[in-house]
């Protein structure tokens, strides 16, 4: 039986690992990984600069301090807030531009300028476009999403809270595996849009 091949790009990736494998300690203490889901969509607040008035349904954290996941009710939004600034570094996806705008809709705060890692926008800035975390979970480890925004909002509608805080614990728990597979190896896989495998190399290391 032949052993099985790996695509040029999956070399090239195998490759750099051998230059990060080792830099999995890290200098940062606290490492909180963050996602959310809303009460309203785009369309119900007027487009996209109304991102503020779209409130949160659930908000989920893995901080590497205490090693757990928070589930965070709209009630409890001050206190994923404070969690947030408490962190050494937040990483997310796409959570500068989205997840903070909705909780600027909390407070007066500029949560911007909590140290964080979006990997959506540090990959745009490499490959000159987006990727969807799904692309990169699904050719790094298989994985899919379980769901996605529309139906968390119906679900929200339907008042199915624990749905939404169990699909939002999945995205965290995704976001958390890409970051780490990154950070030691210096890539991450994902698949273009016509399937094709691909590898981008990044520098996510915590040192």
């Amino acid at each position: 039986m032949n052993a099985p091949t790996r695509s040029a790009s999956s070399f090239v990736c195998l490759a750099a690992s051998l230059r990060y494998a080792y830099q999995a300690i890290a200098a940062v203490r606290n490492i909180v990984y963050f996602d959310l889901e809303t009460m309203r969509s785009a369309d119900d607040v007027g487009g996209w600069s109304h991102i503020d008035k779209m409130g949160m349904s659930i908000g989920v954290t893995y901080s590497t301090g205490n090693g757990g996941y928070s589930i965070y009710a709209e009630s409890e939004v001050n206190d994923l807030i404070e969690e947030l600034q408490r962190a050494d570094l937040v990483v997310g996806f796409n959570h500068i531009r989205f997840d903070y705008e909705v909780l600027h809709g909390y407070t007066t705060l500029d949560l911007r300028q909590i140290p964080s890692l979006d990997l959506m926008v540090d990959l745009q800035s490499i490959l000159s476009h987006r990727l969807k975390l799904d692309s990169i979970a699904s050719a790094t480890f298989g994985a899919e999403k379980t769901a996605d925004g529309l139906q968390a909002l119906k679900w929200f509608k339907q008042g199915k809270m624990m749905e939404i805080a169990e699909y939002c614990c999945y995205d965290v728990k995704i976001t958390k595996m890409v970051h780490e597979f990154g950070a030691q190896n210096g890539c991450v896989f994902y698949n273009n849009r016509f399937g094709k495998q691909l590898s981008v190399k990044i520098n996510w290391s915590t040192e």
